[in-house]
This record gives C-alpha cells, structure tokens and sequence, in this order.
C-alpha cells in the first residue's frame, strides 16, 4: 500500500505532496482541478505506464521533466520522465536505490481501474474488451507483457512492408512465422483468462443485481485451439486481401470478446442496468483474479464511477471496495462520503 506522493511537474501539479490512507481515499474537487491527474500519477509510479496518455503529456507545460516519489511500507519508489537528445521522453525507475526504465513484473504493484468509459466496455470498440483481458494477464503472468507488445510490433512491421510494394516474400514469410507462434500464445492464455471469469461472472453478477440471469464471455477468433499457429500461418500466407487494406487481417489483434446473457448476446437485449451490472462484475472479478494469483490485492483507482451508478451499485461497490486501498475521485462529496465511515481520507484538489 502506498503511504504518501509526492508530484514534482506532474501534469496540473507543480510541487504537491499527499498523505495517503491504507483504505479509502476520497479525492474531491471540481472538474479540471487535477483529480483524474493524481490518479494517473498512483498508475503510474504502481504500474509504470498511464491509461489515458503519451509520456510527454505528463510534463506540467513549460517543464523539461516530471518526478513522482512514492513510499510504501518497505520501498521508496520513484519515477523521473525527461527528454532525450531526440526530444523523447525517457523514463527511469528507481526502487529502492535499484535503477531500471521500466517495472519487471515482481516490481508492478497491481491496480484496478473503473472509470466512465468503461461503461461501454461490452458495446463499444473490440480493442477495448481485448485490453481488458490483457491488463489482467500483464499483471499476473510472467512475460505476458513482453509477448504481446513483441506482437504488436511485429504486426505492424509486417504492415509497413505491406503497405510498401514489392513485397519481399522472404521478409513476410519471417513475420509470419513469428506472428503465428506468439499469437497462438496470446490466444491460449486469453482463453485460460475467459475460462476463470466464466466461473466466477454469474455469481458475481446475481449478488449485485439480486436477479437470475446467467452470463458468459465467449471469445472469438477465426482459428480454434487445435493447431492454432498453423491454421494463422496458412491464413497469413495469403495476404493478398492484407495487401489490399494495407494491415494484418488475421490473429489474435483482430479478436473479439463477447458476452451473453441467459444466452443471448449482451448488446442486443441488455438494459441499462444491466449492462452498468456486468461492469462492475467484471471490474470486481478482476480484483479478484489478480489477488488470487499473484496474492496480492490490487490497488483500486475509480474515477468519477459512484454518479453513474444507482444507489445498489453504490453500496455493493461500497462493501466490496473496503477490503482494499482504494482512490475514488468525485466532484459531489455527498454522493460518495456517505457510503463510509470516517476512518476514509479526504483529499481535496484545487
């Protein structure tokens, strides 16, 4: 758990320095006054990357760096984004007197994040729902986070040739044989992962909703488990329709989650509530699912959340949320002081 920080030309945060509760912390004050900022510092010096943002956007405007310093019970962590000879942001870590440019997985103290665009986790973009699932694995599974963004650059190497005729077919063929073996890993492990949040998501759900719906994730790739790289190496090997459009058209980039409920798909007939429901399940699984593997619990980071939810939410929210050091950001501290008692922190931004 984080004791204090401290932000030196962190965004909107000059020279500021925060006390900080072992269990909840309620962050209050108005819109642009540097809540979501103090959140996104908490990521950041936790996890070492922001989920809304380029390095550079986290140098306050007119600096030519930015420090986070945080303590815990048994480290000192910090964190300084500078620039390089190439004007690029360099960032480098120093726990405990041990230097590094980015966090190893035993370094990464893990976080859960619910914030409004969450919402529309299950009804808007498929990259959204694939990031959902790989945040997880990033924080629990050793090399996941190297695997996937390997990936993600060879994918995009491959279309750089595609988009460049002629295309050398010795070139492709090594991309695609690196795409095919790292792809069926991702797909395995985002398998195992949809496997565990199946046995979990219905009981989560009824307990909030006090209703009987049964839900499920399914997960959707043109190529199923058995001789998975090399049904995508065969598919790959064709890419006239990938030179056509001018990217990948095939692997676990182009995957999609669904979910269903009482066995028809979430979109179609959900509610309001009901998809506001899923939600906050599957953010409450996730915490769930990280403390299980890696035993340890999750720091929780909820930006503007408790308005979107109604008063149930907000008590189930309330009741699952005090096992664990938690941030909750709000611009009407009556919405959510009520929901605990006084031993919770109040920080209020200006």
């Amino acid at each position: 758990m984080i004791t204090d920080i401290h932000l030196q030309n962190f965004r909107s945060y000059k020279d500021n320095s925060f006390d900080i509760s072992p269990g909840v912390n309620i962050i209050i004050g108005q819109n642009g006054s540097g809540k979501t900022n103090l959140l996104e510092s908490i990521m950041m010096i936790t996890k070492g990357s922001s989920y809304r943002a380029k390095d550079q956007h986290l140098i306050t405007i007119g600096s030519t760096w930015s420090k986070i310093e945080a303590h815990t019970e048994d480290q000192t962590r910090e964190l300084k984004i500078t620039y390089n000879q190439e004007n690029k942001p360099v960032k480098n870590f120093i726990i405990n007197t041990y230097p590094s440019s980015r966090l190893k997985l035993e370094q990464i103290i893990p976080t859960v994040l619910f914030e409004p665009n969450h919402l529309q986790l299950l009804t808007g973009s498929p990259e959204a729902r694939r990031e959902y699932l790989d945040d997880i694995l990033i924080q629990t599974k050793p090399g996941y986070k190297q695997l996937i963004n390997k990936y993600k650059r060879v994918v995009t190497q491959r279309n750089n040739l595609l988009k460049n005729p002629p295309i050398n077919i010795h070139s492709i063929f090594a991309w695609n044989v690196q795409l095919s073996e790292m792809g069926g890993k991702i797909y395995r492990d985002r398998q195992e992962l949809v496997g565990i949040i199946n046995k979990q998501i219905t009981d989560i759900y009824r307990t909030i909703s006090k209703n009987k719906e049964t839900i499920e994730l399914k997960y959707l790739s043109n190529f199923d488990v058995n001789n998975y790289e090399t049904k995508l190496l065969k598919a790959l090997e064709d890419f006239s329709q990938d030179q056509l459009r001018g990217h990948t058209l095939h692997g676990p980039h182009r995957d999609d989650i669904k979910v269903y409920i009482n066995s028809s798909e979430f979109g179609t007939v959900a509610s309001r509530g009901e998809t506001r429901t899923t939600i906050l399940a599957l953010k409450l699984i996730e915490a769930k699912i990280i403390e299980d593997l890696i035993e340890k619990k999750p720091i929780l980071l909820l930006d503007d959340v408790f308005g979107e939810l109604d008063q149930q939410r907000r008590k189930l929210l309330t009741a699952k949320i005090k096992d664990y050091q938690s941030f909750i950001t709000t611009t009407d501290a009556d919405v959510v002081i009520g929901h605990f008692d006084k031993t919770a922190k109040i920080i209020i931004t200006q």
